[in-house]
C-alpha cells in the first residue's frame, strides 16, 4: 500500500511540474494562427489583402522591444494591421510605455489601425484617475501613423471593391463582471450612426465577443475580438473555460467560426495581467488573408 501512495504523490507531484513548466511556456511565446476568408462581396478585388489582427497584449513583451513579435510581423508582410485594444493595462501607477513604443513601430510596416478596448476605455472616460494619459498615449500613436477608430469606421480601396473597417467603442459598464449590457443591433447602429453596408464588405472591430448576435445582426461581414485570452485555460474539442466577466464556457473565445456567410474571428490575445495563467492556450498573433470566392 505504501509504494502505491508513494507512487500516487509522485505522479501527482510530476503533473503538477509538468503544468506549471507549460503555463510558463505559453505565457513566455506566441505562435502565428493563420486564416484564410473569402466573400463574394470582394469579387472586385485586385488581390488577395494580408490583415493581422493584435489584440490584449497587456505590455507583455517578447525579446527586447518586442522585437520577437516585430520581426514575425515583419515577416507575414501585412498589408494592413488592425489593433482590437487592451495593449496597455488600465491601472493606476501602470505605464503604458511598451505598449506605446512597440505600436509606433507598426505604422512603419504597413498602415495600422487601432480600435480600443476596455483597458484604454477606462482611461479614457476616468480622467479623475488618469488624468490626460490617454489623450497623451493617443496622440503619440497617431503621431507615428496609426489610425484610431472611435466609434467611427474607414473606407479601404481594393481595385473596384471597397472594404469598410468600423472600430466599436462600448461603454466600460458593459464589461462589468458577472452581468451583461442590452447590447443590440440598435446599439450598435445609434453608436456609428448607420448600419453595415449591404455592397461593401464591413469588417468590425469590437473588443467584447460577449455581444457577437448583437454584431452579426447589425450586419458585419467579419467581426474580429478579443478580451477573453481564451478563456485563460482550454479544454481540447470544447472551447475557453471562463470568460473576465465570470461567465463560463463561452460560444466564441479564441478561434474562427463560420456563421453563414459572416465570419466571427476571437483573438487568444497575445499576453495576460492579473491572472498570468495559459493552459493549452498559446497566446497569438492572427494572419488573415482576405479573398474574392
Amino acid at each position: 500500500m505504501g509504494y502505491v501512495v508513494a507512487g500516487t504523490v509522485l505522479f501527482i507531484l510530476l503533473l503538477i511540474a509538468a503544468t506549471a513548466a507549460e503555463i510558463y511556456r505559453e505565457t513566455h511565446h506566441f505562435r502565428v494562427t493563420r486564416y484564410d476568408v473569402s466573400s463574394e462581396k470582394l469579387a472586385g478585388i485586385n488581390r488577395e489583402l494580408k490583415i493581422l489582427f493584435l489584440s490584449d497584449l497587456h505590455n507583455c513583451t517578447y525579446g527586447n522591444g518586442n522585437e520577437r513579435l516585430l520581426q514575425s510581423i515583419r515577416d507575414e508582410k501585412p498589408d494592413l494591421i488592425l489593433i482590437g485594444g487592451d495593449m496597455l493595462v488600465g491601472k493606476a501607477g501602470e505605464s503604458y510605455e511598451i505598449s506605446q513604443r512597440f505600436v509606433e513601430q507598426l505604422p512603419k510596416i504597413c498602415p495600422t489601425v487601432y480600435t480600443n478596448g476596455n483597458h484604454e476605455q477606462r482611461m479614457k472616460e476616468d480622467t479623475e484617475t488618469y488624468g490626460d494619459a490617454y489623450e497623451v498615449y493617443k496622440k503619440s500613436l497617431e503621431t507615428s501613423g496609426v489610425h484610431f477608430l472611435e466609434d467611427t469606421k474607414i473606407l479601404v480601396e481594393l481595385g473596384i471593391t471597397g472594404l469598410y473597417i468600423c472600430g466599436l467603442e462600448l461603454p466600460s459598464p458593459s464589461y462589468k463582471k458577472f452581468r451583461k449590457d442590452e447590447i443590440t443591433a440598435s446599439t450598435i447602429e445609434k453608436h456609428f450612426g448607420f448600419s453595415a453596408s449591404a455592397d461593401a464588405y464591413t469588417i468590425l472591430l469590437a473588443h467584447n465577443p460577449a455581444y457577437m448576435d448583437a454584431y452579426l445582426e447589425w450586419g458585419a461581414d467579419m467581426v474580429l475580438s478579443g478580451h477573453l485570452h481564451g478563456g485563460l485555460i482550454r479544454v481540447p474539442g470544447v472551447g475557453g473555460i471562463v470568460t473576465p466577466q465570470g461567465f463560463l464556457f463561452p460560444k466564441y473565445s479564441g478561434e474562427m467560426t463560420q456563421e453563414d456567410s459572416q465570419t466571427v474571428i476571437v483573438s487568444r490575445g497575445l499576453g495576460t495581467h492579473t491572472l498570468n495563467i495559459r493552459l493549452f492556450n498559446t497566446p497569438e498573433l492572427i494572419s488573415i488573408r482576405l479573398g474574392g470566392k
